[in-house]
């Protein structure tokens, strides 16, 4: 990618200047761009992970009370539903879902259709914080966000969905 003279330098450019003065054959263009995504989501990742251990939870363990709540009334999913929609194997999620159950944020019951079954419901108390956490965590992202404005927002959004419909095939 071009450089602009007047533009601010990160250290993915130093990394792209490293190569192009070993390896000036490369075009470094892919490097660039994943570099960069790379090193945003972990930045965003530590600053995410420790909004949401003010509230004593992990990001793993948020996720698994954001996606009971986002299931909508009556909060209620199977642990199987959960493994599913959180890519986890079912081992990964019975140590978050037994750390959730002691903290009183969901409960385990019995599935009334399938005698072998469980459900998993977020309590009041789970509903509470995950909805603080939720606020919490997008002001944090919003407030990184507003290093763009609303136009480019939008368009590095755009941008970004169809890469990842892309690599996603």
């Amino acid at each position: 990618m071009s450089e602009r003279p007047d533009q601010r330098r990160d250290p993915v450019d130093a990394i792209i200047g490293q190569w192009a003065a070993v390896r000036p054959d490369l075009d470094t263009t892919a490097m660039e761009v994943f570099g960069r995504i790379s090193r945003l989501s972990r930045a965003m990742g530590d600053r995410i992970e420790k909004t949401y251990a003010t509230f004593g939870v992990s990001r793993g363990e948020f996720d698994v009370l954001a996606t009971l709540r986002r299931s909508g009334e009556p909060y209620t999913l199977s642990p199987r539903q959960l493994s599913a929609t959180l890519m986890l194997t079912t081992g990964g999620m019975t140590g978050r879902l037994d750390k959730l159950e002691r903290a009183g944020l969901l409960r385990r019951s019995p599935d009334p259709h399938d005698r072998r079954g469980l459900k998993v419901t977020l309590t009041p108390q789970g509903l509470e914080l995950v909805d603080e956490a939720v606020g919490a965590g997008l002001a944090v992202q919003t407030e990184a966000l507003s290093a763009l404005d609303t136009e480019q927002a939008g368009q590095l959004a755009g941008l970004l969905r169809e890469l990842l419909l892309a690599t996603e095939k």
